[in-house]
């Protein structure tokens, strides 16, 4: 087995994973294990006749009182107190000071881009960790599964152009992008090739999710489609240019033909589909565009537009990297496909194809 292994290029426990069952290597992974056995990749994976969703328990429980309760779809944690099961509904919002490293001490009077800071870990060379910019809220939960392998993620919020450009400048390992052509209707892969040498990177699909209009809850201004943001007494909240979800409303306010200056809220800009979501959910916009995730994340509505890949893109001479095949791993486990389709509505049937 460990032999096996060996030459497969992955570890004797992931080995044990695909043995029984509960992980499902990517593309690459299947055709080498085929190749060394001799066999097709038909012969080692199959579909199950009846891919039966798992069934989990269900239960009451008693929701924390001092929030709003939550709607069907909509995550909550469970925590045993005494003899009552509680239910308290995450906030997506992380209301507390967070991890550091170091603390910045000066700036550079010439270089903007560079500053000076104090180290408060004497022997870390900070290897075990791996920089991703993106705006999918996904990438929490692959962080929490990478933990199990000894890799950390650190997480920087950007949209999928400005992703794109710091990997090209070489700031960050990996850049999440949903960037769909709006002539072809292709996820990604047009603009990577605009802005990329040809062989220069890889491109792994992460999954694909629902994008669309998100609304309070029970969606009391009855907005329908992109057509409605126009009309009187409805206001919206924006992102940024560049960002896949300002691509997506300019297309379908140039096909509509209406003029975004009409719009109220056009304007207000919101750094993400969680902080778009929190605006709508908090009473600031009528409505917004983001993801299905965002809006059960915040018990709102949710009206689907389309269905996008969001996929990761990483430099090729990277995709050796002991952290990058432990990601690549992660992927193709079952545990969190599960997750990540239960907590997001994600499809990840496609999660850890390489598409280039």
């Amino acid at each position: 087995m460990a032999g096996l292994a060996a030459t497969v290029g992955i570890g004797r426990q992931a080995l044990y994973a695909i043995q029984a069952g509960s992980y499902v290597p990517n593309t690459a992974v299947a055709l080498r294990l085929a190749r060394a056995l001799q066999v097709s990749v038909e012969d080692l994976f199959t579909l199950p006749e009846n891919s039966a969703v798992p069934d989990f328990p269900t239960g009451h429980v008693a929701l924390l009182p001092g929030s709003d309760p939550p709607s069907p779809g909509q995550p909550v944690q469970l925590c045993r107190v005494e003899e009552r099961l509680v239910a308290s509904v995450p906030s997506p919002v992380h209301w507390y000071l967070p991890p550091y490293d170091a603390i910045v001490t000066s700036k550079s009077p010439i270089d903007r881009r560079k500053t000076s800071v104090q180290i408060y870990h004497r022997d870390g060379d900070f290897g075990n960790r791996m920089l991703i910019a993106g705006c999918d809220p996904g990438m929490s939960v692959l962080a929490r599964h990478l933990q199990s392998a000894g890799i950390e993620l650190v997480l920087v919020h950007r949209n999928s152009s400005q992703a794109l450009l710091l990997l090209k400048q070489g700031f960050v390992h990996i850049a999440g992008t949903h960037l769909r052509d709006e002539r072809s209707g292709e996820s990604n892969m047009p603009a990577i090739g605009r802005i990329f040498p040809k062989n220069a990177v890889a491109v792994i699909s992460f999954a694909v999710w629902e994008e669309g209009i998100v609304t309070a809850r029970g969606n009391p201004k009855e907005i329908r489609t992109i057509a409605d943001f126009g009309r009187k007494g409805v206001s919206i909240i924006n992102r940024e240019e560049g960002s896949g979800s300002r691509l997506l409303l300019d297309s379908h306010l140039k096909r509509l033909k209406v003029d975004p200056n009409t719009i109220t809220g056009y304007a207000q800009l919101a750094p993400g589909h969680l902080p778009a979501a929190w605006q709508v959910h908090a009473g600031a916009a009528d409505c917004c565009i983001a993801t299905r995730a965002a809006a059960r994340l915040f018990g709102l509505d949710f009206i689907p537009l389309v269905s996008e890949r969001y996929d990761l893109v990483m430099r090729r001479q990277h995709l050796d990297l002991p952290s990058i095949q432990a990601l690549l791993d992660v992927l193709g486990h079952s545990r969190f496909r599960g997750e990540l389709e239960r907590i997001g509505g994600y499809d990840t049937r496609v999660s850890g194809q390489r598409l280039l």
